[in-house]
């Protein structure tokens, strides 16, 4: 049986059974019916049935009802033929739910660079500012994603929300929200993961050991760091910053042979290294943060070389001492400074650098503990201006 003919320009066809003509032949030998016989009582010609039983033709679901009538096959042959099939209406209607639900190339385009926009803005928008617009863009990506689309497409969706997922952490984590950081870090992981996305994967290790640095956890701070480097893109923005939080978590613990062997790293790394596009991307290196890094580094690390490094850095980014065209690195710098003048036995100056940093309002929650250790050293001094410096720290310390 070789089934039945869909007639020529046409793609409106029933579903039809190919058991259907055996079973029409043999219901009419049942009944000694000739074709002929059997054409004058159904009204059919002998020529059209037997195209019907060897499936050169397809019965209409009407055909079929009838013939079972006439033959009395209690709805046989009726059940072996479906309603009449459009497949030309069909297969527009899936290209069209397809083209309806797409993900147009616009759309795309426009939702990868808000991501570069929101990683941008991160550098100079208070966190509690940004992250409703990060929470926005996300669930506008999740939205997309419960659509239809390419694999590419919704590969594309699927890294714009890894991205957003990573900064979104980031962003609970400077508001020392650190268990909706946690649980976001594992959404950004498993998108990673899922999209094969190294170096986004590597972020959320650097982002973990962040969070680690700023809770004193040092040693896990190293490791996460480490771990990062070791699974990121050699030479990417991931493995760049990676290695600059193993210099500063080796600091922390007072390893200066290390620390210093992880600044060498880093310069080598960033050595012949473009300045990008949007510099205050928070996802993309500016080697020109490479001497801020090293500031801060050497000043926790208790480096003698610190206080003339973080002098200079601050100088290039806050050259008008307004605070410059990036106030939250700007406020990061001079508490490196003060640092370092308090290891160089100048806590009056220290206060004064540190009290300016203060109330630029432009230390993160999760940095306040910077400005803690410096209030703290500063007050070991005994210098009259610690209790100046304790009154702008206290007036403006975040809640919790």
């Amino acid at each position: 049986m070789s089934g039945f003919v869909i007639p020529a320009g046409s793609a409106v066809v029933s579903h039809v059974d190919p058991r259907f003509g055996a079973r029409m032949r043999a219901l009419r030998a049942d009944r000694g019916l000739s074709l002929r016989a059997l054409g004058q009582l159904a009204h059919r010609g002998k020529s059209h049935l037997h195209d019907l039983e060897t499936g050169a033709k397809a019965p209409t679901p009407e055909t079929a009802r009838h013939l079972d009538e006439v033959l009395q096959a209690g709805g046989a042959l009726a059940r072996l033929v479906g309603q009449p099939v459009d497949h030309d209406a069909e297969a527009d209607e899936l290209l069209a739910r397809v083209r309806a639900s797409d993900v147009s190339a616009e759309t795309l385009a426009r939702i990868e660079a808000s991501v570069d926009g929101l990683a941008s803005a991160y550098a100079t928008t208070p966190p509690a500012d940004l992250l409703p617009m990060v929470r926005r863009h996300l669930a506008y990506v999740g939205r997309l994603l419960d659509g239809r689309g390419t694999l590419v497409q919704r590969r594309r969706l699927v890294v714009a929300g890894g991205w957003l997922t990573v900064l979104r952490a980031t962003v609970h984590i400077d508001l020392r929200q650190r268990s909706a950081a946690g649980a976001h870090l594992v959404a950004a992981a498993a998108l990673a993961e899922h999209a094969e996305h190294a170096e986004i994967q590597a972020w959320c290790l650097e982002t973990r050991a962040w969070d680690r640095l700023t809770q004193g956890e040092h040693r896990q701070a190293i490791d996460l760091s480490q771990q990062a480097q070791q699974l990121a893109p050699r030479g990417s923005s991931a493995h760049i910053q990676a290695t600059a939080q193993e210099a500063r978590g080796l600091a922390r613990v007072g390893d200066v042979r290390r620390t210093r062997d992880a600044l060498d790293r880093l310069e080598r790394l960033t050595a012949n290294l473009p300045v990008p596009e949007r510099a205050e991307h928070h996802y993309r290196y500016d080697p020109t943060k490479a001497l801020a890094y090293t500031a801060t580094t050497l000043s926790w690390a208790g480096d003698p070389a610190a206080e003339q490094v973080a002098r200079v850095a601050l100088a290039e980014l806050d050259p008008r001492g307004d605070g410059g065209d990036r106030p939250r690195r700007s406020a990061s710098a001079r508490l490196d400074l003060a640092l370092a003048l308090v290891a160089a036995d100048q806590p009056d100056e220290a206060s004064a650098v540190a009290a300016e940093a203060i109330r630029s309002g432009r230390v993160a929650p999760s940095n306040w503990w910077r400005a803690r250790e410096v209030l703290r050293r500063v007050e070991q001094t005994d210098t009259a201006e610690a209790s100046a410096l304790r009154e702008v720290y206290e007036a403006y310390r975040p809640a919790g």
